[in-house]
């Protein structure tokens, strides 16, 4: 194993964001996790656990700064055109190939790098292209982007790419908070033996993901879990169709979780929040738009004028007396000073 990571067997609580990173890992085509929290909520620490369950074992952060060719790899045009060959220098894709590429606070990367991961990570494979001469190589791996909402929206064109999404507690019980912290605390002082002490549980973990990922494509992708998850998904008012590839995938790899022959109502079920949360369309409000009042007493034939009459109508100018027949202009808007 490249480097030690603390074993997500022994992460407290968080079961739904464990349960969401297992099935980017037992299918990836899912396309990805997107967490949301608070800073200190260990997001990383469950991303570092997510990549021992995966056949590499490699975990890759992509830093805030990086260029897309730093992401993509670059392509030596001069070997090119002079070996007539193509030499690839690999990039951080490459690197996160058959492990976790992990990308903290995704909201603040510009878009169209959002979009180059989401590409890679759905379809496993990264084309790089310059000036006619291109470079492909397989490129699978779970993307885990975390993102705190206070400091900036992804658009929803890019929520909608990522596979899953999950939000977590900011406040934990005072019981698990002190558990968290003791574990913590045993991993940093003897990162060895806090490993040996959960590995039974940890080897139980990667063992199920693996004969999940044994099991996934013997699974059928059904026309009943279909048909019920499109309805699901029309009902929710969610834009477009990723999300009933995303929720049928979602489900067959949750199924292959339990180590069923197929998708049951347990399967949609388990995963809807994951699917949707990201994507339903928020209730429109009731319209608070001002109802016209009924008529005032001033405002009756004969009724007698009140002094300051009209002070509250903003906007509204008053009424002119027109000979008939006369043209009438369009009130004129008072010039800036």
């Amino acid at each position: 194993m490249p480097d030690s990571h603390f074993p997500l067997a022994a992460v407290v609580g968080a079961d739904d964001l464990k349960l969401a990173l297992c099935l980017a890992a037992i299918d990836p085509a899912i396309g990805g996790v997107l967490i949301e929290g608070p800073r200190g909520m260990a997001k990383s620490t469950l991303a570092r656990g997510l990549a021992d369950l995966l056949p590499s074992g490699q975990f890759v952060t992509l830093p805030l700064g990086a260029s897309e060719e730093r992401i993509v790899g670059s392509l030596d045009l001069d070997a090119a055109l002079g070996e007539g060959r193509a030499e690839f220098s690999p990039g951080l894709l490459a690197k996160a190939n058959g492990g976790v590429l992990y990308v903290d606070e995704v909201n603040l990367l510009p878009d169209h790098l959002v979009d180059l991961l989401l590409d890679a990570a759905s379809s496993g494979v990264n084309h790089v292209e310059r000036d006619g001469v291109s470079h492909r190589h397989a490129s699978r791996f779970v993307l885990i982007g975390t993102m705190n909402s206070e400091e900036g929206e992804l658009r929803p064109q890019l929520l909608d790419r990522f596979g899953l999404n999950v939000a977590l507690d900011a406040q934990p019980q005072p019981a698990q908070r002190a558990e968290i912290v003791r574990r913590r605390l045993g991993f940093d002082a003897d990162p060895d033996g806090f490993l040996s002490s959960w590995s039974v549980e940890q080897e139980a973990l990667r063992t199920r993901c693996q004969s999940a990922r044994t099991l996934l494509l013997d699974i059928p992708l059904d026309d009943a879990a279909l048909e019920q998850i499109s309805q699901r998904c029309f009902a929710a008012q969610v834009d477009g169709l990723r999300a009933d590839l995303v929720w049928l995938r979602a489900a067959r790899a949750h199924a292959a979780w339990r180590a069923s022959a197929r998708i049951e109502d347990e399967d949609i079920e388990a995963v809807a929040g994951f699917v949707l949360r990201h994507r339903q369309r928020q209730a429109t409000p009731p319209s608070t738009a001002p109802q016209s009042p009924p008529p005032r007493e001033a405002d009756q034939p004969g009724a007698p004028r009140q002094q300051n009459e009209g002070a509250g109508d903003w906007g509204q100018l008053p009424a002119q007396a027109q000979p008939v027949g006369a043209r009438r202009e369009p009130p004129q808007w008072p010039k800036k000073s």
